[in-house]
């Protein structure tokens, strides 16, 4: 196996659905890659997520994280990820440098978009909001509308998953904006990066140990879309023939590695610094990551055991750093063959106390009586909005259906010519998805007479 081969069709600049003639720039100024990032940060799909649910769902606190803050945080790690890995690969494969004109900051640059984005898909109230969109896809309310269904499409909806969502944010085009296809035209290597999932939503592989195969990445809209992608950079077939699965792109892992980083320093730290999680027990956890690191901690005098908390999550990121890249390059060549498949993180020498860490966070954050009882409000208004926007969409004939349907912006019930009742689904569940916390239960109070609006 020529690994510098692989690496050089792995790494391309080739735009989805656009031509590289009418998309060039000057790479002196702002590489491709780069181009990547900045069109995500500029998408509206982004900018919603300052509004939707990390750790706390509706926070009353400026402090707490949102899906945006969090993107931010994982998109800076992912960047020095990226670096890292892309320096050593360059070293090790210095004909990279030559024709193809692979730069260091070109990793950087394509992990940090993928993670900048990975999130970009949740709907509204986290991980509980994909779980109550596949709860309503079951009930009996829904079935009407799926009876046309195939299997794969059935699977789509009632195991509704975010990474999915996320992939054709990333690169479907509504009708009624425009008709060129591709979303935010981002490079081939960046959405096979972002799709940390590379399977269509079946075959359920129950129990699997290998990490790629828990969820999937992409709908049956996007399935062809997402071969096209990974017989281009020559990705790793897995699967039999006729179906869409395939091994990760390599720098997938780091995207993994980056979220995992964050959401387990970071997400514990909001706990800490709520009160959720008593700042002496977490404290001493976080200390326990550093043992095996110069302590500069007894020189220093914290009056406030906040900061100290910042002090040690700024240096753990860097320490988390430094040993998930060893890792990644340590088991290079099994990555680009496919015989390795489990997140970096499980291999670090910490992972006792990280996993200590993810315990606390799960019995004393995400569990805290709050957020259950808001998941808990948001399982009834996702349900409650889905159902409304299906009957709107399919039965325009009644009076009152058709004021919900005025409330959907057009572009969502604009549909391609002969689309399918799964497109018609799909588009409404791209409505849904699309909302804010606020948004989402605003609309739902409203349109249950909860709550009317403000005439003026």
């Amino acid at each position: 196996m020529n690994l510098s081969t692989s690496w050089e069709r792995l790494i391309s600049k080739k735009r989805f659905e656009t031509t590289d003639s009418k998309y060039s720039s000057d790479e002196s100024v702002r590489g491709e890659f780069q181009r990547d990032y900045d069109r995500i940060v500029f998408s509206s799909a982004f900018r919603r997520l300052q509004n939707k649910t990390q750790v706390m769902p509706m926070p009353e606190s400026d402090f707490v994280h949102t899906r945006l803050t969090h993107s931010l945080e994982a998109s800076v790690v992912g960047r020095s990820l990226g670096r890292i890995v892309g320096k050593s690969i360059l070293e090790r494969y210095p004909d990279l440098t030559g024709d193809k004109n692979i730069q260091e900051a070109d990793f950087g640059d394509i992990v940090a978009a993928a993670c900048l984005s990975h999130d970009i898909g949740n709907p509204p109230f986290g991980h509980s909001g994909e779980d109550a969109i596949s709860a309503y896809f079951l009930s009996e309310e829904a079935q009407p509308f799926l009876k046309n269904l195939t299997q794969a499409q059935l699977a789509d909806l009632q195991r509704f998953e975010g990474n999915a969502a996320g992939f054709r944010v990333l690169t479907y085009t509504y009708p009624a904006h425009c008709n060129l296809p591709g979303g935010l035209s981002l490079t081939y290597t960046t959405l096979a990066t972002f799709t940390k999932y590379p399977k269509e939503s079946l075959p359920v592989i129950a129990g699997t140990k290998n990490t790629s195969e828990k969820k999937y990445g992409f709908f049956q809209t996007e399935k062809a879309w997402f071969n096209t992608i990974a017989q281009e950079l020559g990705l790793l077939k897995k699967g039999d023939y006729d179906q869409v699965f395939y091994h990760r792109h390599p720098l997938a892992f780091l995207v993994e590695a980056a979220d995992d980083i964050c959401y387990r320093i970071i997400d514990f730290e909001d706990g800490l610094k709520l009160g959720l999680v008593p700042h002496q027990q977490g404290i001493a956890l976080l200390r326990q990551i550093l043992n095996d690191a110069p302590d500069r901690v007894s020189s220093l005098t914290f009056y406030d055991w906040r900061e100290e908390i910042g002090y040690l999550r700024a240096r753990i990121i860097g320490k988390l750093i430094q040993e998930t890249t060893q890792v990644f390059l340590q088991h290079e060549e099994a990555i680009l063959a496919g015989t390795y498949d489990k997140p970096l993180i499980n291999e670090l020498g910490c992972k006792p106390v990280l996993d200590q860490i993810k315990d606390l966070s799960i019995d004393l954050i995400y569990r805290n009586r709050p957020v259950l009882e808001i998941e808990a409000a948001g399982f009834e208004v996702l349900g409650g909005l889905l159902d409304a926007c299906m009957k709107a969409a399919s039965r325009p004939d009644s009076r009152h259906h058709r004021k919900i349907a005025d409330l959907i912006p057009p572009h969502y019930l604009q549909l391609p010519e002969g689309a399918s009742d799964y497109e018609r689904i799909i588009h409404i569940t791209d409505f849904v998805t699309s909302l804010t916390d606020q948004a989402a239960l605003g609309l739902y109070r409203k349109i249950k007479g909860i709550e009317l609006p403000r005439m003026y």
